[in-house]
């Protein structure tokens, strides 16, 4: 790999990518360590902190090597569009700074439960000759995941600036029964 000299920011073809610099960061801890189990924080010294402000920074590795590779190599650091990757999901909800983040979070977790509960239809619906315990089964799944859905279209608004009163939320979903699946 041919080295970023500092003021260099000519990414060449050989460069790493954010999750090259994420895997690196990560191994700085154990070299079996994955990038989304790794917590990077950066603070001052407290000799230099009244110089800026004793701002810190921190996050998720992955979050932080993406801005690293962006800075060493003169791309965007505008904030991506929110993941569609539930694990990535969860990621960006650790660095989001204020309510409006957390809501499009939760509104992202809820059209990813929608599609879900599409997956679970389609499987119920496509699948041959499933016994009668394991349709009504996904059928459940499938009501329960919408109804999840909804639930956090509801109270997403909590989220933001503080609210006087809360609306009553919707009653959880009755868990439907635990019946083992039949054996074909």
């Amino acid at each position: 790999m041919t080295p970023c000299l500092p003021g260099d920011l000519t990414p060449t073809d050989d460069a790493p990518t954010p999750h090259d610099i994420a895997l690196a960061l990560a191994a700085q801890i154990h070299p079996d360590a994955a990038p989304r189990d790794v917590i990077a924080s950066f603070d001052l010294r407290r000799q230099a902190a009244p110089r800026f402000g004793y701002r810190g920074s921190g996050g998720p590795v992955t979050v932080v090597a993406r801005s690293l590779h962006a800075r060493l190599y003169g791309l965007p650091t505008a904030p991506s569009p929110l993941p569609t990757a539930l694990d990535e999901l969860l990621q960006a909800l650790g660095t989001a700074r204020d309510g409006d983040q957390r809501q499009a979070v939760l509104a992202q977790l809820a059209e990813q439960l929608r599609n879900a509960a599409q997956i679970l239809e389609w499987a119920r619906d496509n699948a041959r000759q499933l016994p009668a315990p394991v349709w009504e089964w996904l059928r459940d799944a499938t009501d329960t995941t919408r109804h999840l859905a909804n639930g956090l279209d509801s109270v997403r608004p909590s989220f933001s600036a503080p609210q006087p009163s809360a609306a009553p939320l919707p009653p959880p979903a009755p868990a439907p029964p635990h019946a083992a699946p039949a054996r074909r």
